[in-house]
């Protein structure tokens, strides 16, 4: 059984979670600020986190920062807002999606359960095969990356990112290919969600991200990853 972390300091919203998350066979628990989400997870064995953004004592977004140092369990932020760099800003700090009050409960349990899913595998694949280019390699046997022999920790959207870029060296993919097939979704927006994860990748595979040797834009078709880095 599957471990929730529902974070929000609107009790109500807490409740009515718990009741769809454990009518779909989850086991809940529950916080009500960020201090109490971060506690939670340490002291638990937790699959994925709903994360609040506007919250007393430690908002969402300083929450998964900090969760972030620590873990790279999935969290998906839940905001009453829906401007755009509201999604990103929570996107930024290494949040693996997002879902806009008022949401769709059935909408947020196929985000949890695809979430959950891409957590498990770590890449979306169960074949054994690794892929070295230049100084990286993805073993997707161990679900590892290591930069010129260094592990490098990566999030489960990171990882799944790279391993598609890097299994297919030299593909430009568009952002929205990227977001189908990493999120198994479509949505309005796609291109700032997926340009902020790739900008994160690169910090941690790059020795310039600003001048990046592995994955290169491609202005107006997408990204790949250089076959002959």
């Amino acid at each position: 059984m599957n471990t929730v972390l529902v974070c929000d300091d609107e009790r109500d919203i807490v409740a009515a979670l718990r009741i769809y998350l454990t009518a779909e066979g989850y086991n809940v628990l529950e916080a009500y600020n960020g201090q109490q989400a971060l506690e939670t997870v340490r002291q638990n064995d937790v699959d994925i986190v709903l994360m609040d953004v506007m919250m007393p004592v430690m908002d969402g977004i300083a929450a998964t920062a900090q969760l972030r140092e620590e873990s790279n369990i999935p969290v998906i932020m839940l905001t009453a807002k829906s401007e755009d760099i509201d999604k990103v800003l929570g996107l930024g700090i290494g949040a693996d999606d997002y879902v806009t009050k008022p949401f769709n409960p059935v909408e947020l349990m196929a985000r949890i359960k695809s979430q959950i899913r891409r957590y498990t595998r770590l890449g979306g694949r169960l074949d054994s095969n690794s892929v070295s280019i230049g100084g990286i390699c993805v073993n997707n046997d161990e679900k590892s990356v290591t930069v010129d022999g260094e592990p490098v920790s990566l999030t489960p959207i990171e990882y799944s990112i790279l391993f598609m870029l890097i299994s297919s060296p030299g593909k430009v993919f568009s952002s929205s290919d990227i977001y189908n097939r990493v999120w198994d979704d479509s949505a309005v927006g796609a291109e700032k969600t997926v340009a902020v994860h790739i900008r994160h990748l690169r910090e941690k595979i790059e020795i310039n991200p600003a001048d990046p040797r592995y994955i290169k834009v491609i202005w107006g078709q997408g990204y790949k990853f250089e076959k002959n880095a």
